[in-house]
């Protein structure tokens, strides 16, 4: 394509307005700040530097951290945090290439290693949590969120033998793969997303730019201008223009609306290996391989192209719904409207982020979905209030638009026990809720909603009506998000339908409600709840704004329930104390049996796949699988009844872990310190301990693998079995082992032992292993702490804030031989075994005992029995 094209001009009066020079190696990415006065440069000399716009200066010192070299740069979308990657391998390998979300609460990454990171960016940025997404590239060269976050796309280098470099679009929440774009004949080095989100365009070292329409997943243009790669591409603020950097040492302007090129290309003495709008789109920046930054004034191009940039034609600057169902900004051309109403999209956006996908509009009585809840906004008074709040003090201006937006989208959540009959989507769909006749379902949900509407709420959610469960993927998603839902709900009512009118204490503990599988985490999870009594009355006549206040109401429901209050009050999702968080469900019920799994994937955090169909052994097995494989918490296997068809070790019902594991034993920290003086005079002893710790020390926490349980253990060859007779019923075995005390088993189960086959034990006694055991004993209670106050916990100040056993405990860290030496006497005290029987080729089968086995080792630092550390596999 020639540059004479129509529309392009001679590019001499594109000023270059400055020039930065200090950095020694090329530059790899640029930033504007939101001030319109400074930048920030990133380069492989391993710096990040900031400049004054105005004098070319650099503004204090360099930032560096290590001395890797920096491949990209992104700034966060109020302009707060800056966010880079490098070659430091901090995640796995070089990382190429970063973006932010819409929100800013996550970021994205591309790998060296072929892998795409999303990194939830938590309070202060200390702690981060990634899912990770393995593509087909060799190296991911860029990746780019959706304005609705809903996807990301990715590009990079596929490989040396394939005919296309392709752009793979993934979704953002799943993981999965959404379509693959294909056409490129070279490495994808850069991708943009315009902010109304229907185009995608895509940069390549085959010289040419795509763009693709994200509606059909098709192709609309090739821009081809460049005679090198193109190594960057930078969409204007107005999302008419795009500035592409190229290795033919040339950035070029094109319009995007006839993907023709504006003007002749913009030389430059080297390679061009970043390019960046301002956020006014006025100013333009470039970075080369001479190591040097440009700043072009580029806002002559709005008065000799008013066509391209100017709203003069067509008003633009309402919020409109696209055919995705997301609203989208078509950017006004004054600057302060520009950023006022992309504050306004951030905050919509995060506040809906962890909203019900319909939501019921307490006004109108309408069930909404997403577009409609967003049309609702802009057709408000609170929308206009925003767009014409001008402030010269810009916190001010954003705190006044969060605390709008928020206020506006509250949500109100009711948990329930269903009923025989339920209003349902269908009987609801494109219908006024309140002018709908019939009892049951359809007067509960009027109530419900007038409840809402009366106190305040424009929007409320109810689980029997506001979900398409015809929808396989909405009801993935709204199972595995609806801890997340309650959680940010402003308010969850709970209505009680066999609570009568003027109910005294003692009726919310006999509610049926508390039996339900899915209230367990309607109500740990919401910070707010209200109670309401058959008639909608309050229970009790408590009039508090939260009856998670309420003493008598906690009291209540402690007992009821057996869940401690602080749990009831502050619950926090995740693995901590899982076995405790078992017994608690323990004796719940659900209709469809595999909920008593799917109701629980909130209270532990995990996201799984909703397989209705597959029976409870299957979903509970699936649901303590992932507990097992992501905390290594072994105490999910502590239980006795029947085992599990979906993995031995595993219990067939969720009713085996009503019960807490036996209380066991333990030594007093005198009678520790006794017992390792003793060993202590013993040199066998002492080497026996620290080859026993070492062994353990090195061994992998348990992880499950196709269904199957490989589990770290102690293990005992179980030398003699027989029954043992008594006066109750029950059988009972006795059972001796290599290096235990004997012990009684029992179990229906038949257990046949065969002395013949001395060389091929048939079962073993095992000790599953667990690294607590490694701690010394100031720091084993640590995930306690945790779960209490705050959520962290924070070393002494100094050594003189120390008691003397905690200095004493300190020391031992050091003190490998200490350290050995109290696991040793540990591992002496009586632990809870599980039979093992080996089956045909060689794995194991536990089996299951009605009452836990307690078993006890003779002497641990014995050379007669030395102790069998394995890792044995269990079907």
């Amino acid at each position: 394509m020639s540059s004479s094209v129509a529309g392009a001009q001679d590019t001499s009066e594109i000023t270059l307005r400055q020039e930065f020079k200090g950095h020694t190696d090329w530059i790899s990415g640029v930033i504007h700040l939101p001030n319109g006065q400074q930048i920030i440069t990133c380069s492989y000399d391993s710096s990040l530097r900031v400049w004054n716009l105005e004098n070319g200066a650099q503004i204090g010192e360099d930032w560096r951290d290590g001395e890797s070299k920096v491949h990209s740069i992104a700034l966060s979308p109020d302009g707060k945090k800056v966010v880079s990657g490098s070659d430091d391998h901090a995640v796995r390998q070089a990382v190429i290439s970063v973006c932010w979300s819409r929100d800013g609460r996550r970021v994205l990454s591309g790998s060296d290693d072929g892998t795409a990171r999303q990194w939830d960016v938590e309070s202060g940025g200390a702690t981060l949590r990634a899912s990770i997404v393995t593509s087909a590239h060799q190296t991911v060269w860029a990746v780019v969120y959706s304005p609705d976050m809903t996807m990301f796309a990715t590009g990079g280098r596929d490989g040396p033998f394939t005919g296309t470099h392709s752009v793979e679009i993934w979704n953002a929440k799943t993981g999965k793969l959404v379509t693959i774009l294909e056409g490129h004949t070279d490495s994808v080095r850069c991708l943009a997303w315009t902010k109304d989100g229907k185009m995608l365009i895509s940069g390549s070292f085959d010289c040419s730019i795509r763009t693709w329409d994200t509606t059909k997943w098709k192709q609309i243009a090739i821009l081809e201008e460049h005679t090198e790669g193109v190594f960057a591409i930078a969409v204007s603020p107005n999302d008419r223009i795009l500035a592409s950097a190229s290795c033919d040492k040339t950035a070029q302007l094109w319009n995007l609306e006839n993907s023709q090129p504006i003007r002749s290309p913009l030389q430059h003495a080297e390679e061009v290996y970043c390019v960046s709008f301002s956020m006014d789109g006025k100013l333009l920046v470039t970075g080369c391989w001479d190591k040097n930054v440009y700043l072009r004034d580029v806002a002559v191009i709005e008065a000799g192209l008013n066509d391209l940039l100017s709203d003069s034609k067509v008003n633009k600057s309402a919020l409109s719904a696209d055919d995705t169902g997301i609203a989208t900004t078509s950017i006004p051309s004054d600057p302060d409207a520009m950023i006022r109403e992309e504050a306004i999209q951030r905050a919509v956006w995060i506040e809906l982020e962890y909203a019900p996908l319909r939501l019921l509009n307490t006004s109108t009585g309408l069930l909404c979905d997403r577009a409609a809840q967003l049309n609702a906004f802009k057709t408000s008074a609170k929308y206009k209030e925003l767009l014409s709040f001008i402030t010269k003090h810009s916190e001010l201006q954003m705190e006044r638009i969060k605390e709008v937006v928020a206020m506006y989208f509250r949500c109100v959540l009711l948990s329930h026990r269903w009923e025989e009959k339920e209003a349902l989507l269908h009987d609801i769909q494109d219908k006024v809720v309140y002018e709908l006749s019939g009892l049951g379902g359809i007067k509960k949900l009027q109530s419900f909603c007038e409840i809402a509407r009366d106190a305040g709420y424009c929007w409320a959610w109810m689980d029997t009506c506001c979900i398409d469960k015809k929808s396989n993927t909405e009801l993935q998603e709204s199972v595995n998000s609806m801890f997340v839902w309650y959680r940010h709900s402003a308010l969850t009512i709970v209505y009680l339908c066999d609570v009568p009118p003027s109910s005294q204490s003692g009726a919310l503990a006999n509610s049926v409600w508390n039996e339900r599988g899915w209230t367990f985490q309607e109500f740990v999870a919401p910070k707010v709840v209200i109670f309401y009594q058959k008639d909608w009355s309050l229970y009790l006549d408590d009039r508090t704004p939260n009856h998670k206040e309420s003493p008598t109401i906690m009291k209540e429901l402690e007992g009821a329930t057996g869940i401690d209050a602080r749990a009831l009050i502050s619950f926090r999702p995740g693995m901590i104390d899982s076995r405790r968080r078992l017994q608690w469900a323990s004796s719940r019920v659900t209709t469809l049996q595999e909920d008593i799994a799917y109701s629980l994937f909130g209270i532990f955090g995990v996201h799984l796949p909703v397989i209705y169909g597959e029976k409870k052994q299957n979903a509970l097995g699936r649901l303590l699988q992932e507990i097992v494989a992501r905390s290594g918490d072994i105490t999910v296997l502590d239980w006795i009844g029947q085992p599990s068809e979906f993995n031995s070790c595993l219990p067939a019902f969720i009713t085996s872990y009503a019960t807490l594991p036996c209380t066991l034993p333990s030594l007093s920290e005198d009678q520790i310190q006794t017992a390792m003086s003793s060993l202590r005079k013993n040199p066998l002893a002492v080497e026996l301990a620290s080859n026993l710790y070492d062994r353990l020390d090195n061994t992998s926490a348990a992880r499950f693998a196709n269904c199957r349980l490989h589990l770290p253990c102690v293990a005992f060859c179980v030398t003699e079995v027989s029954l043992s007779y008594s006066a109750s019923q029950e059988t009972r075995y006795e059972v001796k082992a290599d290096g235990l005390y004997d012990l009684l088993i029992t179990t229906k189960e038949p257990i046949e032992f065969s002395r013949t086959r001395p060389l091929h034990q048939t079962f073993v006694l095992v000790y599953p292993w667990d690294r607590s055991l490694l701690e010394p004993p100031d720091f084993a209670n640590l995930l306690d702490d945790m779960e209490s106050g705050e959520g962290y916990w924070t070393p002494p100040s100094s050594p003189s804030d120390e008691s003397p056993s905690r200095s004493l405990a300190k020391q031992e860290v050091d003190d490998l031989e200490s350290r050995a030496l109290r696991l040793v006497i540990r591992l002496g005290q009586p632990f809870g075994a599980f039979l093992l029987a080996r089956q045909r080729g060689g794995e194991y089968k536990r089996v299951a005992s009605d009452r836990d086995i307690i078993a006890q080792v003779k002497d641990v630092a014995s050379v007669r029995y030395p102790m069998d550390v394995r890792t044995v596999e269990i079907l």
